[in-house]
């Protein structure tokens, strides 16, 4: 589960701390705790696709905040975002 603010400040580390996860195989992640979030949000979770997908791996999320499916949108990579689970 991811909480908090998603934002430049905070990013680096989770994007790390969420690689160490994703190489050990299929990957859920929970959205629904986030607080906050900035472009820095998208590129997260664009970034563990991409590590998840060289490996092999499946990465879905959940409860994605709505701020961070419109920056998405917004800037034309809603479609690369993993898909959410239901």
């Amino acid at each position: 589960m991811v909480h908090g603010r998603l934002t430049i400040s905070t990013v680096p580390a989770l994007f790390e701390a969420g690689l160490q996860h994703l190489s050990s195989g299929n990957f859920l992640v929970d959205f629904s705790k986030v607080e906050a979030v900035d472009s820095a949000a998208v590129s997260l979770l664009l970034g563990w696709a991409r590590a998840t997908k060289r490996k092999e791996h499946n990465l879905r999320v959940s409860g994605l905040p709505d701020d961070l499916l419109s920056l998405a949108r917004l800037y034309g990579v809603s479609d690369l975002l993993p898909q959410q689970s239901t």
